[in-house]
């Protein structure tokens, strides 16, 4: 594996982001589930729009990253929970679901060519899915998955680098990027059942299609957003109002309680 992260590191431009990915786990149907009711999820297919999502973010200009796959770690395609990147360090997360403390090792080897490293130890609880940063600023949600002491602990850590740490409370679903993600650095794509729009009053917002309730998770890679292909009410929204969006198949990885953001870390080298 260091090997071929040596060999990725050298032919890496000056500019471009990197996208940590991992593959589709042969156990994906024994995933953490918390709030939908579980349903098949065909391996095959889940493994084609996965392959479909790293292609699209080779085409908008990422340089994968793959962590080897683990087949005894379900729901371990969703790197994202693994970890928030900074410009100045990395966090390694402690995911709510103990099931999932075994991918972290893996993730953290890659982050560690890069960044310096600082884990969130228990008893708190941190799910990268509940964080997203603009500029200086740092939201996280309090979920089902990310608890207080995490959240004490990632505004600790950030303090020194002059973060300001907005804490969300998010309702009826698994985390804040489910409910709110960023689309520009001055627009957020929301639910507003569940969360508070009111708390993001220095953003335009742009509320999802109703009849899409998880059409909010969107992934911003530079100037376009990636976006799941089965919510085209919200697509649509979105481009109307300018954005460039791309999609991409995701259903299977759906009934697995993820989403586009999920599937990968994006960080500047």
């Amino acid at each position: 594996m260091t090997g071929n992260i040596d060999s990725i590191i050298s032919r890496q431009p000056g500019s471009g982001l990197f996208a940590i990915t991992r593959p589709v786990s042969r156990s994906i149907a024994e995933c953490e589930l918390t709030h939908i009711q579980r349903s098949i999820i065909d391996v095959n297919v889940a493994r084609a729009q996965h392959s479909a999502y790293e292609n699209l973010l080779e085409t908008l200009g990422c340089t994968l990253l793959r962590v080897p796959a683990a087949d005894d770690l379900p729901d371990s395609v969703f790197v994202e929970d693994t970890a928030i990147v900074l410009d100045e360090l990395a966090i390694v997360a402690h995911p709510g679901a103990a099931s999932r403390r075994g991918e972290l090792a893996a993730v953290a080897e890659i982050l560690g060519r890069f960044r310096s490293l600082v884990w969130i130890q228990s008893p708190g609880t941190l799910d990268g899915g509940d964080v997203f940063v603009v500029r200086k600023e740092i939201y996280v949600g309090r979920s089902a998955r990310t608890n207080d002491a995490g959240i004490e602990q990632l505004r600790a850590i950030v303090a020194p680098f002059r973060y300001v740490v907005h804490v969300i409370d998010v309702r009826e679903c698994l985390h804040l990027k489910t409910s709110v993600c960023p689309v520009r650095d001055d627009t957020l794509l929301i639910h507003p059942r569940w969360v508070d729009a009111a708390r993001f009053s220095a953003f335009h917002i742009l509320e999802i299609d109703e009849a899409e309730p998880f059409a909010a998770n969107a992934l911003r890679v530079g100037d376009a957003v990636i976006h799941a292909a089965e919510f085209p009410r919200t697509s649509e929204r979105l481009a109307s109002h300018g954005i460039d969006v791309v999609t991409v198949p995701a259903s299977e990885l759906a009934k697995a309680e993820g989403g586009v953001t999920c599937c990968s870390i994006l960080f500047e080298p």
